[in-house]
């Protein structure tokens, strides 16, 4: 595989690009920062590890070793060629595998959209202890499933459903040159100032990799076709957990944050107003306050 960065960190920033293997696979991995703390960040959909760069340096100042990596599929991350492959329970081997290779000794998850929904798994199954837990914009499995039943949020997740179908999604997303990936940004985003065209073209570059498109979507397709491959439901999770929310996500609808505390006791939900799903990055100096007041 060639290892192509599909971020170039600015060498004054302390963050550097590193491959890992883990896993059998090899992940493109920002990394920043030393220590026994690791902060692993886990992007969503359609995004990158560069996802994080607003909040990598936050967390670094706080004491973090943080590796934020290319989930499998993305960027220049392996792309493993089966549908299979993008289940849930190799998700989050990947992660348990991430957590291995660093060699720290305290963990604390942190994770946006697809990267939320398999630390939400991952947590619940206590495949490893974590420290904390920090989601954004994607609600507890248990919630999700009880949203989904009502038309308030199953009109919202058409998505998830059109990309069931072959070959489609992936012509309709590459036209253009991946213009698509950039509309997912500019179009969801309320205050667009963080995502000027030079982001925009990162996330785009990085889709229209050979086989990175197939593989994206193949989350979805995996997380329908093989959704018993992890068990968490009924499942009490212990684990110190954050939830930060932006109010105006139009693919999940605010209801999605109601409820958890059945699930989590240990349990902080910040909801943030006249903000879309893409929370971290729009909205980074509210929410990189949030974690510095959380995170201990």
């Amino acid at each position: 595989m060639t290892q192509t960065p599909s971020w170039n960190p600015d060498p004054d920033s302390g963050v550097a690009i590193h491959w890992v293997e883990a896993n059998g696979q090899t992940f493109e991995v920002a990394q920043a920062g030393d220590g026994n703390k690791l902060a692993l960040c886990l992007h969503g959909f359609p995004e990158l590890h560069y996802s994080w760069r607003f909040q990598i340096p936050m967390l670094v100042e706080k004491g973090y070793r943080v590796w934020a990596p290319n989930m499998r599929g993305y960027g220049g991350s392996s792309k493993p060629a089966t549908v299979r492959d993008y289940a849930l329970d190799h998700l989050c081997a990947d992660v348990a595998a991430l957590i291995d290779a660093s060699g720290a000794k305290e963990f604390t998850l942190i994770a946006h959209d697809w990267g939320a929904i398999v630390a939400w798994a991952f947590a619940i199954q206590k495949i490893r202890p974590l420290k904390h837990l920090v989601i954004m914009n994607v609600p507890h499995p248990m919630v999700g499933r009880r949203e989904i039943r009502h038309w308030r949020q199953l009109r919202r997740s058409w998505y998830i459903f059109f990309f069931q179908l072959p070959w489609l999604p992936e012509f309709l997303i590459s036209r253009g040159n991946g213009k698509a990936i950039k509309d997912a940004f500019s179009n969801m985003a309320h205050d667009q100032s963080n995502f000027p065209d030079e982001a925009l073209e990162v996330f785009a570059k990085a889709a229209m990799r050979p086989g990175s498109i197939t593989a994206m979507i193949n989350y979805y397709r995996a997380l329908l076709r093989h959704r018993e491959t992890v068990d968490v439901d009924n499942k009490i999770l212990d684990t110190p957990t954050l939830m930060i929310w932006g109010e105006e996500d139009s693919a999940l609808n605010i209801r999605c944050t109601e409820g958890t505390e059945k699930w989590v006791p240990n349990f902080e939900l910040h909801r943030l107003p006249d903000v879309s799903h893409w929370v971290q990055q729009e909205a980074p100096r509210t929410v990189n306050a949030i974690l510095q007041d959380w995170l201990v």
